[in-house]
């Protein structure tokens, strides 16, 4: 279920989102309590609220917010190292995070089902991607040009500068000169690896 549908549910049968969607919490709602959680937007609204007596969601300056404005992107359990490479086991998403669907149409021009969030680990796109980042991945966009992609690689998923170079190959680089670039040639590729995607957005904390 949608996270605007689950809301409008749990409002509608006078419960806790909480307790509709993981069984947790009280059940019943009372005349003094509201519902608050938060989302992660290319333009933040960092909190909602919803009053019990309606359906209606708020931001956190009391202004009425419409979810169906908003795509809810699954956010994984996954890292794309900027250096060796991490494991991709544990594909199921942790969350969603929220993304204003009039960007995802006129900027990145993709469908909201073609994207996801993973974190960055390591240090080799330091300056560029740092640790602990956050990336949002087209997935469509996996016919290399000249850009930031996550690749998997024996089954470790990285994230590199990658270029388009003359006799069918592209050149994997880092930002980091600690890490040396290297080719892969698109007519023979190694065992177990692909484009996963281009990253089009990242999000950091300071």
């Amino acid at each position: 279920m949608s996270t605007s549908n689950l809301v409008k549910l749990a409002y509608a049968a006078g419960v806790h989102v909480e307790w509709l969607a993981i069984g947790e919490g009280p059940m019943m709602l009372d005349s003094d309590v509201s519902t608050t959680g938060s989302f992660a937007t290319n333009e933040p609204i960092a909190h909602y609220a919803v009053g019990p007596s309606t359906s209606q969601v708020m931001d956190t300056q009391g202004n009425p917010v419409c979810l169906e404005e908003f795509a809810f992107i699954p956010r994984y359990n996954l890292k794309a190292s900027a250096g060796y490479g991490a494991s991709t086991d544990g594909e199921k998403p942790l969350f969603t995070m929220a993304f204003r669907k009039y960007w995802i149409d006129n900027y990145l021009r993709c469908q909201p089902s073609d994207l996801s969030v993973i974190s960055v680990k390591g240090d080799s796109m330091e300056g560029v991607l740092n640790d602990r980042d956050v990336i949002l991945i087209n997935h469509t966009d996996n016919d290399p040009g000249t850009g930031l992609y996550v690749l998997r690689m024996d089954g470790d998923l990285i994230v590199k500068r990658v270029q388009r170079i003359p006799g069918g190959k592209i050149k994997v680089t880092s930002a980091n000169t600690a890490y040396e670039p290297f080719e892969v040639d698109l007519a023979n590729l190694p065992n177990d690896f692909s484009i996963i995607g281009r990253v089009v957005w990242f999000g950091r904390q300071i």
